[in-house]
Parts: C-alpha cells; sequence; structure tokens
C-alpha cells in the first residue's frame, strides 16, 4: 500500500468526490486508525482492516471490500502502515 496522511487523503478524496464532507471523512479516519492499532478485524473475513476503505463502508479488509487481492497501489493511511 502506498502510505498517505489523513489530512492528504481527505484533501485528494473530496477534491475526487466533491459532495462528500471533509471533516465527517476526517472524524471517521481518526476513528477507524485507533481502531486498527487497537487490531480491529474485517467483519467479514477476519483478515486487519483498511482504514480507508473502513472510513466509508463498515470494517472491512482491501479484500472484501473491493473485491481485489492486488493492493500495491492503493492508499492506506500512513500511521498504520505496517513495513
Amino acid at each position: 500500500m502506498v502510505p498517505i496522511s489523513i489530512e492528504a487523503y481527505v484533501k485528494k478524496h473530496c477534491k475526487d468526490n466533491p459532495g462528500e464532507e471533509p471533516k465527517q471523512l476526517k472524524e471517521n479516519l481518526k476513528q477507524v486508525v485507533k481502531d486498527k492499532k487497537k487490531g480491529a478485524t474485517c467483519s467479514n473475513c477476519g483478515q486487519e482492516i483498511w482504514a480507508i476503505g473502513s472510513a466509508v463502508a463498515y470494517h472491512g479488509c482491501f479484500s472484501c471490500l473491493t473485491g481485489e487481492t492486488d493492493s500495491s497501489e492503493d492508499y492506506e493511511i500512513d500511521e498504520v502502515c505496517w513495513s
């Protein structure tokens, strides 16, 4: 995954999705980052959650939320990217 800060992601997401509420998205991201740091898992398969996807959907992993397996070019909040 490609690390990105919450602020940079909110700016990018809201530019691409003008109907989104930046303040709410930022609050959601902060909460799912906390959840992921506490070990939150996908409510479907039990894998670790994808913070960005979980901020706009249910607590889900990348694969369950997107149907894809390759996340190498997708964003994740930098605070929870594991090297």
